[in-house]
């Protein structure tokens, strides 16, 4: 054996109680499970921990992940392998960077610069999903990846930013598109139904992408129409047309955000609840915190979003049309914010990519606006133009009550919906995992550990389809976290949060440490992880 892991307080994820067990992992699988009282394995293995009590898991498993670039740029990548992720899905929202060609590249980096940066750092020497994952198994990454079909960047190849229906001919276009993506081991599609151009689908073209996505047994994951006014319409539109489709639907930072939702957990839960019991194949995502993280860009209505990032800031730039935009946004509430007028005491900037605008980070609108003696629009317009679309926000808009709710129902898993990007991004990028299991499970006992753990690992291991990972269990891959489940907890806060956990002394991937002492080693274990091609 390489490695044997001696009594552990085994949680396998199966949501069975915990056991004491010894684990040895031979080639970057585990090899043996010994319970508390049974033979230990009969061997002399290279190394030997003694987990002395703690609790060992699967490795966490973050199904909503914005890593795209991340994952190529930073080796060390603590951010995730120290909160116990040992598996991020990227190419969410529907925006991500294959498949591309060389304008739409271009184009997508200018868009998405908010959550990943432009990418000068990177060398974009791919254009295909399949080739992206190639670079990744090439480099090496400090953790395992999968990843979506972006839809909106399939728009972009197809039809452009323009906001009309797509042809016959384009649809067949973005089909063949989004099977090649699969056929390359994507394991689903996902949306953004209000970042534009993806939010330009209907949902008769959304139904047709879908088909292809259940022909090859992949999921569909949409950020759907609205998280506030008419957030029950906009699910119930997605658990329609996917029923329609036949495909599996896994919703994205399932929330239920804005003053209009309140309390109106109970209400999704019950639209979820018919639909499983008619039959449906349904999973969702959450983060354990109540606001939300996205770019100011995204807050401005669809129609002053169509052509792409130059169209609107000329639009931005033309005094009749940006006043317009302000009606929307302030009086009838713009599609980008969900139908609700907008609060800008509610939005924070969390990065700029210019740094001479540093000094608005911290600061909602409203605070920037006050400091400047002007009107909150006047200050938003003025940071989109000057940091040209680059600015990320925070959008205090989340209700703790729905937050817990949502996260105890049976087909919840996590995501972090982490932005690395700017000088204060959003908390959960950095804490998602230990939150859970400290405040969620530990201080306010939403769940136990048991069933936070199989929230965490098996359930979202099952909607990818993985046979191999997820669960404890002999002939399964070697993703393994040893936390302590008294003193686990994340480091980071909204005023300081790019600090790590504390209480995750080790993570190993392919039996290989990650993690080891609670210090990030120089290993790059991760690889692309594939859905296993069949022909459609």
């Amino acid at each position: 054996m390489d490695l044997v892991i001696r009594d552990a307080n085994l949680i396998d994820g199966t949501g069975t109680p915990a056991y004491r067990a010894d684990v040895a992992i031979k080639d970057g699988s585990i090899a043996a499970i010994a319970r508390e009282g049974a033979p230990r394995p009969a061997t002399s293995p290279a190394r030997t921990v003694d987990a002395d009590g703690l609790t060992l898991t699967p490795g966490f498993i973050d199904m909503h992940a914005h890593s795209d670039l991340a994952l190529l740029r930073d080796p060390d990548h603590s951010a995730k392998a120290a909160q116990g992720v040992t598996l991020e899905v990227v190419g969410q929202d529907g925006l991500s960077y294959a498949p591309v060609d060389d304008r739409t590249l271009a184009e997508v980096r200018r868009a998405i610069t908010g959550w990943n940066g432009n990418g000068d750092d990177i060398d974009f020497d791919w254009r295909t999903v399949g080739e992206y994952l190639d670079r990744i198994d090439r480099q090496g990454t400090a953790v395992n990846a999968a990843y979506l079909v972006p839809q909106g960047s399939v728009r972009m190849l197809a039809v452009g930013w323009d906001d009309r229906p797509a042809t016959p001919a384009e649809v067949d276009t973005m089909r063949r598109l989004v099977a090649e993506g699969l056929d390359q081991g994507a394991v689903g599609m996902s949306s953004g139904l209000t970042y534009t151009p993806g939010m330009y689908a209907s949902d008769a073209e959304l139904t047709e992408l879908c088909r292809t996505v259940a022909a090859y047994d992949g999921y569909y994951c949409p950020h759907h129409r609205s998280y506030g006014k008419g957030a029950l319409q906009a699910y119930e539109e997605m658990v329609t047309l996917t029923r329609e489709a036949g495909c599996a639907l896994h919703l994205a930072h399932a929330t239920m955000n804005f003053g209009v939702n309140e309390n109106k957990a109970p209400d999704l839960i019950a639209l979820l609840d018919r639909a499983l019991a008619a039959g449906a194949d349904i999973t969702l995502d959450t983060y354990p915190y109540t606001p939300g993280c996205t770019t100011l860009v995204a807050m401005l209505p669809s129609w002053a979003s169509a052509g792409g990032p130059e169209a609107i800031l000329a639009r931005l730039a033309d005094e009749e049309t940006c006043a317009r935009i302000r009606h929307v946004m302030e009086v009838e509430g713009a599609d980008g914010c969900h139908g609700v007028p907008i609060d800008w005491n509610t939005i924070e900037i969390s990065g700029v990519s210019d740094p001479a605008l540093a000094h608005h980070v911290g600061r909602t609108i409203a605070e920037s606006a006050a400091l400047g003696q002007e009107e909150p629009f006047v200050t938003a317009r003025r940071l989109l133009l000057e940091d040209r679309l680059g600015s990320t926000i925070l959008q205090h808009v989340g209700h703790e009550d729905n937050v817990q709710r949502i996260m105890r129902h049976p087909v919840h898993t996590g995501g972090s919906d982490g932005i690395l990007q700017g000088a204060k991004p959003h908390p959960r990028a950095y804490g998602t995992f230990p939150q859970y299991l400290g405040r969620y499970v530990r201080e306010l006992g939403v769940l136990s550990l048991e069933e936070c753990v199989a929230h965490l690992t098996s359930r979202a291991a099952a909607r990818l389809r993985l046979t191999d990972r997820g669960l404890v269990r002999e002939g399964y891959r070697a993703d393994l976290v040893l936390l302590d489940p008294d003193t686990v907890a994340p480091g980071s806060t909204f005023e300081t949060p790019r600090v790590l956990p504390t209480g995750i002394p080790h993570v190993l991937i392919d039996g290989r440490f990650v993690i080891e002492d609670g210090r990030r080693t120089d290993v790059l274990a991760g690889r692309s992880v594939r859905r296993t091609p069949r022909a459609a």
